[in-house]
């Protein structure tokens, strides 16, 4: 298979097969061709010098909101990835099964970077979320659509990763745990996982997790208190450890008020590390706290977790949290989506949502991005453009 494109020299980090090495990385056809050192070329093949940078599979943004134009908190998928060194971003829950056309027609399917969906379990999605208008969804039982979600779920297998339900005080008011309950139905039976959200109690974070399945995903995992996984002694509630066991998994899902850096130093301490890294971005914390993935994984990074695991947060545990093999991966045949990173030293300021600064010594930047076997590097405008020179 003759190569199309070579990162040549690179330091390859992907988790997935535990390499951390200086080497080649091949793209062919749409997909990884092979790994190796000084890899063969053709006078066809497009060579990307990256010694001095970090090539990972492509960054998967496991908690996003990019149905822009459809939904009020939507932003620009492409925009974001470009900047963020995303290659894949996973929306949650934007889109209901009422809308949900409209978002793979008009943003989906245009889309050079790859969108994945949570669908909402709720027929509008999260429709009134701003600065002015903040309407909990999951507060109005009659909006919940179960028949009609399990329809578009299973037309739409391709691009539909999951189920997705807000619960909370914000979210859900007074209903408690109805809406949850009723997205697990629509979890079981199209056979897929379910993502649950949750903010201020009631219910409380012990009431949800209890009642999440092996491969379900908590997300704002890492909140501050009220909801926080973590003690007041600083110690991780036993209910979240047993969750854990029973295989639930744990995203960050960074958003306006859901990471506190006090909860997640707790629960590091602990040795309770987050499956996946996420921004949760929509338009309210895209220019803070939350900013883009790379700042989100940056954090992690500050706050002590190795580089390594800080990548398999953002690829392989994300792709696997998906049920997408594919992805998260530099195996040859994987798809052909990189990343290529570097790592700044010096004083960097970082806030969380509670207001707390932290001051880390690092700080990762995006310095480009492989989708579908094509380079695509950051540059001003509204579309991904190709760098040919």
């Amino acid at each position: 298979m003759t190569p199309n494109l070579i990162l040549r020299g690179g330091r390859v980090i992907d988790p997935s097969q535990k390499i951390d090495a200086v080497m080649d990385v091949a793209f062919a056809d749409g997909k990884v061709a092979a790994l190796g050192s000084n890899l063969e070329t053709n006078a066809g093949s497009e060579i990307r010098d990256v010694s001095g940078h970090i090539v990972t599979p492509g960054l998967i943004d496991l908690h996003t909101h990019v149905y822009w134009g459809g939904t009020s908190l939507g932003i620009d998928a492409e925009e974001f990835c470009r900047t963020s060194g995303v290659t894949t971003a996973v929306d949650t829950g934007s889109a209901g099964p009422g809308n949900f056309h409209g978002f793979r027609k008009h943003v989906i399917e245009p889309s050079e970077v790859r969108i994945l969906a949570y669908l909402h379990v709720s027929f509008a999605g999260i429709y009134a979320f701003s600065n002015r208008i903040m309407v909990g969804e999951s507060e109005e039982i009659r909006l919940m659509a179960p028949l009609e979600a399990v329809e578009v779920a299973d037309k739409n297998r391709d691009v539909i990763v999951g189920i997705k339900v807000r619960v909370g005080q914000h979210a859900s008011g007074t209903q408690g745990v109805h809406a949850l309950d009723i997205a697990l139905q629509v979890a079981d039976e199209t056979g897929m996982p379910l993502m649950a959200h949750i903010d201020h109690p009631p219910p409380s974070y012990e009431h949800v997790i209890s009642r999440l399945r092996p491969g379900d995903v908590l997300t704002h995992a890492f909140r501050p208190f009220p909801n926080s996984p973590a003690t007041a002694q600083g110690t991780v509630k036993q209910e979240v450890i047993a969750a854990r066991k029973r295989g639930v998994l744990f995203d960050i899902g960074h958003g306006k008020g859901s990471f506190a850096f006090k909860t997640a130093r707790a629960m590091l301490a602990n040795g309770f590390e987050p499956d996946t890294i996420s921004s949760d971005v929509h338009t309210l914390c895209i220019n803070g706290p939350a900013f883009d993935q790379v700042t989100t994984l940056s954090k992690f990074l500050c706050l002590g977790m190795p580089l390594e695991r800080v990548i398999a947060a953002s690829t392989v545990n994300a792709a696997m949290a998906l049920k997408r093999p594919e992805l998260g991966s530099l195996k040859a045949g994987s798809v052909g989506d990189a990343t290529v990173l570097s790592i700044k030293e010096g004083k960097f300021d970082y806030v969380d949502v509670t207001g707390e600064h932290l001051t880390g010594d690092r700080r990762i930047l995006s310095q480009g991005v492989v989708i579908a076997g094509k380079w695509w590097h950051p540059k001003r405008g509204n579309k991904f453009r190709r760098i040919d020179a």
